[in-house]
Formats: C-alpha cells, sequence, structure tokens
C-alpha cells in the first residue's frame, strides 16, 4: 500500500499497477535522468538483488546457492553487453573476500607476520556507518587508531587539538609517518583549547605538516573531519562533532558518521575537495619550528573567563537504570535468600544515599499503614543534612525526617537522621525497643567495625538494615561483610559508574616496571609486605633506577607537570618517605602522609595538593582511608596491589568529579609478578564488557574500556601480564596450580565456590577446559581419584547447568537428585515431568520418549551411582541460586509450563519444557507450535560474529523497557498466514513468547549462548513486508539488568 508522501522510488511493475489507478493530480512521476541512471538503477537492484539472495537463504540455500545466483545475474549482464570482461566477474566458487594484501618487500613479512595480521578498523571499510557512543559501538578513538595504521595518507580537520586526546592515538601516528605516511591537520587557536603540548608532538613527526588559523574571529572552523587515504580504493573518513580531544573522540554524546568511498563515492570526493581548498587558503598558516610563542599568545588572547559548570548529580524521584539494578538486586536478595541485612558498595558520588531514599520509598509502598520508622545513622553533619534533603526530594515530603546532630535537637524520632557521636552521648539503646526501627540505613559502613557502632548493630532487631560505602575492604583487616553473611547485596561496577557519568573518565597506562618480583616470597594472599619495602626503599641503585623511572613516566604521560595533582600509593611508610625524598631532589614538590600523621597535618596536605603548592602526596596503603581530594588527577600505583577491593578503591580516589577535571592519569609498573599475582581480575573489574576475555581485550587494544576511558600497556608490561594470566587461567595447568595451594594462599577450604569467588571466576572457566571439580582437585593432589562412567557426559553438561538461574527448577533438581534411584518418575505432575525433560535434555543431549524405557532409567540410575558427580551437580546448583540477583515469576501461556520470567535457558531445555521433545530440530528464528497456540520467538541480537556489526544489529532491539522491535523472516509478507498469525494472535488466541540472546555462541567459554525469556508480548504495529519490521509490547518490563543488552541505542 503506498503512503501519501515525499519518494525517489524507481517505478517497478507492481508500483505502476498501484499506480494506474491513482489520478495525476495527486501523483508526481519524472523520467530517470540519463546521466544519473546507472546510479538509481543499481541502487535500486541493490535492494532487489539483497532480497533475493536473503529468499534463497530463508529457503534453505547456502553459500553456494547464494553464489549461484549472484554468478546468473552477472552472467545476464555479459549476454546482454557482449562484454567478455563481465564474465571474470563472477564470484568464485570459494566464497570469499580479499582483506588484506602485502607487498613482496614488506618489512613485517621478515618479522614473521602475515597478511592476516593486518590491523583493521572493527567497522566496515566498505559500508558506511554511524557512531553515536551507543555502549555496543566500538569507541571512536579505538576506530581511528587502527583506521591509521590501516591509511596511506591522512587528513584531518579539526577546530582543536588537546593532548588528553592525542595521546591516545599518538603512537599510531608515529608508526604511520615513520613509515612513509603523509600526514596532514588544519586547526585553530579557537576559544584557546589546543594544548601546545599537542601540537608540538605533531610538529616533530617526520610527513607531517599542520596548518593553523590563528584569526578565529574571521575563521569559525567547526567542521571535524578525519580522512584515512588508501590506495587499494577503500578509503574512510569520519565527518560529525568530535574534536580531537579525550572527551570526544571516546565519550560524550558525540555523533560521527562513518563515510566509505565504497558507498558514497561522491560524499569522499566532496570531503577531499573541501579540504583541500581549506589547504590552500591563506587563512591557514603553516605552523613550523619557531612558532611556538606564536601559538601561546594567540591561545592566551582567546581564553575568557567563564564558570565552567561540571555536571552534578542532580536528584531524579524516577530512578536511573543504574539505580534501578540496584533496587532490584536489593529486593532479590530478600525475597530469594531471605537476607535483610544488605550491603551496596558504590564508589562516593555515585549516589548511594539516593539508592536508600529510593529503598526506603518502595519499604514503605510494601507495608501501607505502618509507621515504617526510618534510623539513618552517619559521623558527620554535613553528610546528614544531605541525606534528609534526599528523603525529602524522593518522598516528596518536605517536612520529612528530623536531625539530631550537634545543635539541631529532634521533635520526633520516628524518621531521624542522626550522627553516631550523638547516638553514643544520647544512650538511645535505652530510650527505644530493639524492634523500634523498621528500617536503618548507616552510612559509610566501612566505619561500622569500629567500637562507636557496636551498639548500634548488636541491640536493633530492624525489618531492613541497610549498608552504604565506596570502601567495603578496612585496612585494619577487620571484616564488615560479616554483618551481612559475607555478601555484598549489590554494587555500582566501575566502569557502569564511569558510562554513567557518575565518575570521572581514566586513562591508565600500564608501565614496564624496572623491578622482578617473580621470586618474591609469597605469603597467604600476597606478597611479603617487608621485602616489597626493602626492595622498593633499601635495595640501592635497585631503588634508585626504579624511582626514576617513576619520574619519567610522569614526565612522559602527563600534559604538564604544573598541573599534576597527585597520590602515589606505596607498600610502607619507609616506601611513602622514599619516594617523597626523591620527588624533592628532583624538583617535583611532594610529601608523604602515614597513619600516625595528624588530622593538621593531613588537612595541610590537601591544601597545598590542591593549591599547587606540592604536586604528589605519597601515602601507604594501609591509611588510604584518610585521604579523599577530588581534584586529584594523577594516581600512581607504585606496588602490586593483590587485593582487587583495595586497588579499585585506591583508584576511586582519582575517580571523584572536580571542575576543570578532564580525566585522571593512571600509571601502573608493572613488572614480573609471582605467578600467583591476580592481573585478569584487576583488568576485568576496569572493562565494560564481560563477555570478553581479558587476553583477547590486551591482544585488541581493550575495547572494552568504559567510555572515554583508555588502557594501555607498554609492550614488555603486556607481555608479563599475557604470561601471567595464560599461566594462571588460560591453561588447565594454571587452575590445577591454584586449586594445589588454594588453602595455603587464602587460608580456605578448596570448595567449588571459594575458588569461584575468591578468583572471581565463572564456573565456565573450569568447566570450558574439559574437566570437572572434582577431576581438578584430583589432578592437584587434594583428593583421592574416583572412577564414574558419567564423567565425560556430567563434565559437558556442568557447562550448560553454569548459566542456569531459574529458582524452582534448581529447587526441584535439588530435591529430586538424592532420591534419583528412588522416584516413580511417570508419577511426576506435568510441571515436574517437564522439568525433569529439561534435566534430560541438558545432560544426555535428547528427550526422553518414556519415563519406563529402560535407556533413560539406565542413564538416570548411573547418576545416581555416581556420588563424586551428583555431589558436585548438586553444589554448582547451589553455587547457581546464590548468584541469582533478580526475582522470578511464572508465566501465563496456558498450561503448567516451568519457564519463569527473566531465566535463562538453553533452546534445547525451553523447547522441552515446551513439550517439544525434537528440540535438535528447530534451526529458523520462530517456531509455531500450534497445539499450544504459541509461537516462540529466538532473538539473537548480533547475528553477525562480530562484536559490532551495523549490518545485522539493527534488526532486533529493544526500544525501551517495554517495546521490542522485531523483524520477521525475509520471506514473511504481511498478508501472508504467518504475516496475519503475527498482527491478529490475541483474536486467534494465541500467545507470542519471545526469548532473547546476545550473541550465538559465547565468545568467552564457547558453545551456543542460552537465552533470557522476556515473557509474552503482544503486536502494536508494523511496517514494510517481507520482511515485517513489528513492534511487540511486552507483558513484563525488561529489568534493568538486562535493559541495556537488548537496547542498543543505550548511550553511557
Amino acid at each position: 500500500m503506498l503512503h501519501p508522501g515525499l519518494y525517489e522510488q524507481v517505478i517497478n511493475n507492481t508500483l505502476n499497477s498501484e499506480l494506474s489507478e491513482v489520478p495525476e493530480v495527486r501523483k508526481s512521476t519524472a523520467p530517470i535522468d540519463t546521466a544519473e541512471a546507472s546510479k538509481v538503477l543499481a541502487q535500486y537492484l541493490t535492494d532487489v538483488v539483497q532480497k533475493g539472495l536473503e529468499n534463497v537463504q530463508d529457503n534453505g540455500g547456502g553459500i553456494e546457492a547464494q553464489i549461484q545466483l549472484a554468478n546468473e545475474i552477472v552472467s545476464t549482464i555479459q549476454t546482454t553487453t557482449h562484454k567478455p570482461n563481465f564474465a571474470l566477474l563472477g564470484v568464485d566458487q570459494r566464497a570469499e573476500q580479499l582483506l588484506a594484501l602485502l607487498q613482496d618487500n614488506d618489512p613485517r613479512l621478515a618479522a614473521g607476520k602475515s597478511a592476516k595480521e593486518m590491523v583493521r578498523p572493527e567497522t566496515s571499510i566498505a559500508q558506511s556507518s554511524l557512531f553515536t557512543g551507543a555502549i555496543h559501538e566500538p569507541q571512536m578513538y579505538t576506530e581511528l587508531k587502527k583506521e591509521i595504521v590501516s591509511a596511506d595518507r591522512i587528513d584531518m580537520l579539526v577546530s582543536f587539538i588537546k593532548w588528553s586526546g592525542l595521546r591516545l592515538i599518538m603512537d599510531e601516528l608515529r608508526q604511520f609517518t615513520q613509515n612513509g605516511g603523509e600526514l596532514r591537520i588544519i586547526t585553530t587557536s579557537y576559544m584557546g583549547a589546543t594544548d601546545v603540548k599537542a601540537i608540538e608532538e605533531l610538529r616533530q613527526l617526520p610527513n607531517t605538516k599542520i596548518k593553523v588559523s590563528y584569526d578565529t574571529k574571521r575563521t569559525r572552523l567547526h567542521a571535524k573531519t578525519y580522512v584515512f587515504y588508501r590506495n587499494t580504493g577503500f578509503t574512510t573518513a569520519y565527518v560529525g562533532s568530535s574534536n580531537l580531544s579525550n572527551a570526544a573522540i571516546s565519550s560524550g554524546l558525540e555523533w560521527n558518521v562513518k563515510v566509505t568511498k565504497k558507498d558514497l563515492t561522491e560524499t569522499i570526493d566532496k570531503i577531499a575537495a573541501t579540504f583541500e581548498s581549506y589547504w590552500n587558503s591563506n587563512e591557514f598558516e603553516y605552523y613550523e619550528e619557531g612558532q611556538r610563542e606564536r601559538l601561546i599568545r594567540a591561545l592566551k588572547a582567546e581564553k575568557y573567563s567563564e564558570i565552567n559548570n561540571i555536571d552534578i548529580y542532580t536528584l531524579d524521584i524516577l530512578p536511573y537504570s543504574y539505580q534501578q539494578e540496584i533496587l532490584d538486586k536489593l529486593e532479590a536478595e530478600r525475597t530469594v535468600r531471605g537476607y535483610n541485612r544488605n550491603l551496596v558498595v558504590a564508589a562516593t558520588g555515585t549516589g548511594k544515599t539516593v539508592i536508600s531514599a529510593l529503598d526506603y520509598k518502595r519499604f514503605c509502598r510494601q507495608h501501607p499503614g505502618q509507621p515504617c520508622r526510618l534510623l539513618f545513622v552517619a559521623h558527620r553533619e554535613e553528610i546528614l543534612k544531605q541525606s534528609m534533603y534526599t528523603f525529602r526530594a524522593v518522598l516528596k515530603d518536605a517536612n520529612f525526617g528530623n536531625l539530631f546532630v550537634g545543635s539541631h535537637k529532634a521533635d520526633s524520632i520516628d524518621h531521624l537522621f542522626i550522627s553516631i557521636q550523638t547516638f553514643n552521648s544520647q544512650d538511645f539503646t535505652t530510650k527505644t525497643d530493639a524492634d523500634f526501627y523498621d528500617y536503618i540505613v548507616v552510612d559509610e559502613f566501612h566505619h561500622a567495625a569500629a567500637p562507636t557502632y557496636q551498639k548500634l548493630l548488636v541491640y536493633y532487631q530492624p525489618q531492613i538494615l541497610l549498608g552504604l560505602t565506596a570502601t567495603p575492604e578496612r585496612m585494619d583487616g577487620k571484616n564488615i561483610l560479616d554483618y551481612f553473611g559475607g555478601r555484598i547485596a549489590a554494587e555500582i561496577r566501575l566502569p557502569e559508574a564511569i558510562d554513567r557519568k557518575l565518575l570521572c573518565p581514566f586513562q591508565y597506562f600500564g608501565v614496564t616496571d624496572t623491578v622482578d618480583l617473580s621470586s618474591l616470597k609469597w605469603r597467604t594472599g600476597g606478597y611479603d609486605k617487608n621485602e616489597l619495602s626493602n626492595l622498593y626503599t633499601f635495595s640501592g641503585l635497585v631503588a634508585e633506577r626504579r624511582a626514576d623511572l617513576v619520574v619519567n613516566s610522569i614526565l612522559k604521560y602527563v600534559t604538564d607537570i604544573n598541573e599534576v595533582k597527585g597520590l602515589g600509593f606505596c607498600v610502607s611508610i619507609e616506601h611513602a618517605r622514599f619516594m617523597a625524598d626523591y620527588f624533592n631532589a628532583h624538583g617535583v614538590p611532594s610529601m608523604a602522609l602515614t597513619g600516625d600523621s595528624p588530622d593538621e597535618e593531613r588537612n595541610a596536605a590537601k591544601q597545598r595538593l590542591v593549591s599547587g603548592e606540592i604536586r604528589f602526596i605519597f601515602v601507604v596503603d594501609i591509611y588510604n582511608e584518610g585521604v579523599d581530594i577530588p581534584e586529584v588527577n594523577t594516581v600512581l600505583f607504585l606496588r602490586p596491589t593483590e587485593s582487587l577491593t583495595v586497588f579499585l578503591q585506591q583508584l576511586g580516589r582519582g575517580l571523584r568529579m572536580a571542575e576543570n577535571k578532564e580525566c585522571l592519569t593512571v600509571l601502573d609498573f608493572i613488572g614480573q609478578a609471582n605467578k600467583k599475582y591476580n592481573f585478569e581480575e584487576k583488568f576485568a573489574a576496569l572493562l565494560s564488557n564481560t563477555t570478553r576475555s581479558v587476553s583477547r581485550e590486551i591482544k585488541e587494544g581493550f575495547l572494552s574500556a568504559p567510555k572515554g576511558c583508555y588502557i594501555q600497556l607498554e609492550k614488555i608490561a603486556a607481555r608479563y601480564v599475557l604470561d601471567n594470566i595464560c599461566a594462571s587461567y588460560d591453561r588447565t595447568s594454571g587452575l590445577v596450580a591454584r586449586a594445589a595451594s588454594f588453602t595455603e594462599d587464602t587460608g580456605l577450604p578448596l570448595t567449588l565456590g571459594n575458588l569461584l569467588d575468591y578468583y572471581h571466576l565463572d564456573p565456565r572457566a573450569i568447566y570450558s577446559k574439559k574437566l570437572c571439580f572434582g577431576r581438578l582437585c584430583v589432578r592437584a593432589g587434594m583428593v583421592s581419584d574416583f572412577t564414574e562412567p558419567l564423567e565425560e557426559t556430567m563434565t559437558r553438561a556442568f557447562m550448560r547447568f553454569s548459566v542456569v538461574d531459574s529458582r524452582r527448577w534448581i529447587r526441584f533438581l535439588l530435591n529430586l537428585l538424592p532420591r534419583l534411584d528412588n522416584t516413580d518418575f511417570a508419577a511426576l505432575s506435568p510441571a515436574e515431568q517437564r522439568m525433569l525433560q529439561m534435566f534430560y535434555v541438558t545432560v544426555w543431549g535428547k528427550a526422553a520418549e518414556h519415563w519406563d524405557d529402560e535407556s533413560v532409567l539406565d542413564n538416570l540410575y548411573t547418576l545416581s551411582d555416581s556420588p563424586t558427580l551428583l555431589g558436585e551437580l548438586q553444589t554448582l546448583l547451589r553455587y547457581q541460586y546464590s548468584r541469582i540477583d533478580f526475582i522470578d515469576e511464572p508465566v501465563d501461556v496456558g498450561f503448567d509450563c516451568p519457564l519463569d520470567l527473566h531465566c535463562t535457558y538453553t533452546r534445547d531445555q525451553l523447547l522441552v519444557a515446551l513439550d517439544f521433545l525434537k528440540p535438535a530440530t528447530v534451526r529458523e528464528g520462530v517456531k509455531w507450535l500450534p497445539d499450544k497456540n504459541l509461537d516462540v520467538l529466538f532473538v539473537t541480537l548480533n547475528k553477525a560474529d562480530k562484536d559490532y556489526s551495523p549490518t545485522t544489529m539493527y534488526k532486533d532491539y529493544s526500544i525501551n523497557e517495554s517495546l521490542f522491535h522485531w523483524q520477521s523472516q525475509s520471506t514473511t509478507a504481511e498478508n501472508s498466514a504467518t504475516g496475519q498469525r503475527y498482527i491478529h494472535h490475541r483474536e486467534k488466541g494465541n500467545r507470542m513468547l519471545l526469548f532473547v540472546r546476545e550473541f550465538k555462541t559465547d565468545s568467552r567459554f564457547g558453545g551456543a549462548a542460552a537465552y533470557t525469556y522476556l515473557g509474552t508480548v503482544n503486536y502494536v504495529k508494523h511496517d514494510g513486508s517481507r520482511p515485517m519490521n513489528i513492534t511487540w509490547k511486552l507483558d513484563c518490563p525488561i529489568p534493568a539488568k538486562f535493559l541495556k543488552r537488548t537496547n542498543k541505542l543505550v548511550i553511557g
């Protein structure tokens, strides 16, 4: 059906038939311009041919059938044109694309490299695409790095150049120009924003020419373009809003179109012509040696005084998605596990108080008509005031709460914001019953291990105790997790907080250390601190050489040493003093703070650092709680930090937002480490994408760094880290070694749960090695050998059980497994039999035809007689249960179906749960079950093997938490029986079930990825036909934890 409006459509036979019935006055047509005919018709045929090829594929044709059709088209052209050259354009039967070619004298060949190893961008160099800063697309700077090293000539046009942005791509530009590549750059002194250091660094590159406009009143250059010319014809250009600064090319709401010559030839030609006209204009002058002072004067003249509005946390009554995710996890802790003492961990500045107010608001909704008495405890008056105002805003009650601190006296104690000092001085426990308060919040809970908090925590028995902290690991070794059953209920991961602009982005540089730690003594949980201190402080030339490396690395990586406000984390008081003395002796004013430093000295140190009187404060890691200076813009890790928690706490000291603070520079000095040192968990904690291995991230340049952040390891440091990870986890021998020394290293008994939790491992890290935990323990010499015939079968099954997260199914299995040899399976209820089928297909790969079948019973009884494997399965299921962080619920599908909302299932599991017992026969993305009146939609969001594919990833995605865009198979027409079934499913009494996964295969552990059940959906609208683009409305909104994966358009 034709819609009124504008077109530029070639009229085909179908369209002509429709138009013949439309009066002339209602339509406007025009002949195809002869000069443009080939372009217009080719563009039209592209769509026709693509649909034809998709039709071949949908009808079961493989790549060979598609090539045959393509070659028939080429043959037709050759026959029509009588040009024999067209015959040479037929597609080769091998179905390959040429991706790279090296010259026969390329130096990379001499280094043992091949064309397969040539660096190429993540996004296509033949198809144009758009960068919007969305989470699921590559970061702009990572693409620029790969474009640079694969180009033959580069032109850049930007308003200003910041060193923070340039240094992200400087190594690649240096490599490019040293290899003979020609670089031309046009920029301006606009707003005084350009860094002189950046221009000077560029000037020193070979084969580089720079032109600058100093007259920005006349030349208000706002264009931002990066052009990468390739002699192969695959030229690309980025046009958009990103200047060459850290924020612009790695975060921010910047839009940039990547244009390719292959599909937008005319646009590339225009970009080249426009750049050439600018380059030859007298408004732009060559920047050459000796012009530094002129540039400095021009930049100073451009600067003007203006108050910079920094992003401050603004309160919204409705929770943001990251807050909702934490609220969901808190509810799961209470509902799933019955834990009502909950700890929330989040960095300072991320709005922990808001989360507590939103959680309390929900608590009030759940207890209508009750007083819901609140006690909010903190140790400083300003925290209490701010917290009370936050609660008032969330609750929309300007009179809520009373302050009881300092000179403030409370009229009522029902909703009280009280300091711990006042609580103790007023002897509050004698004035209230133990259950008087329903909901207690303790802010900065890491203080709670102090004696002043003991009376409060021991006496009161509230319905909910909520602890808030940025630093769960106390430096005095006391464990605050004991108050919360050893669990952290929820935390805002560092990458998420940065993506949400709650924390400052970082640029992390892993510097190759000169000190070898591989043979240093390793005690429980880490290096011997005395030996570390002696090595870093008293080892004479070794210590001096290392300190010199630290100073030189700072000068290499920071923009301006005079702007540095830095913290250096040391291993001991002696080490801190040594570093301060060394820095002072080398012209970098610094001081050391220790646990013995009085408050006056600490406060004075902060003022001296902020004012610029000193550049660095060196502190001992056992003292880092006392240092809170938002202005810190540089952090030095001067000793290996074994505790992930301490590492993140120390890093967090520099991530506070502050005025004029663009990013945090992090220098981590990485030497050869003890094989027990855990690099993997440290880098995993810094990355947004947890589906990729750290090894892969290192090799590919940390593509998953948070928006605005950059991680770079120097060459030898990268090798140290990769070798360590490979020896620890990537190889079976590494896991065996970890298991063998686990109790000695940690002080904990070797159990599956302890091993996984201590090393932050996914169970699949073990099972993907094709060994079970029992076999791992045998190889480690920790238990006696065992022989059970199902070991190979169960080890494969353990991989699939490692993603199970359905409470109902886990409880059923934990109840059934101990009595497998004493159960009448045929007597189980229909729902239980379906759950048993799910179990059977998970272990043996096919459904059971009958529960009295001899081979089926033999399999189940053999498992019952396998105590080691059966015990491990139960342990794994209990572990999976302990990790559930959402609340599932049954879904009404017209019969007693055991599939629960938002749980994860393999294709086979979910199909047998729907009584379809031949799941292996299902290949398509939709399965119609007529006997159940169910359409089952299997959606893979990223259909390509690559992490990012603009060609396929925007066909199926969530529009928001309640709407989902889905594209049917290419053959499904809106007027077909299938199309009509989708549109009118409610009238026909059919239900649509939506199962979604992000990727086809698990890129980290291998195997087919499982699906998350998003429940039933209802038709809203559609457009198009063959394929149909349908918008579904979900009956239950998508939880925040899934939304960031299903909504590919989300930013930050």
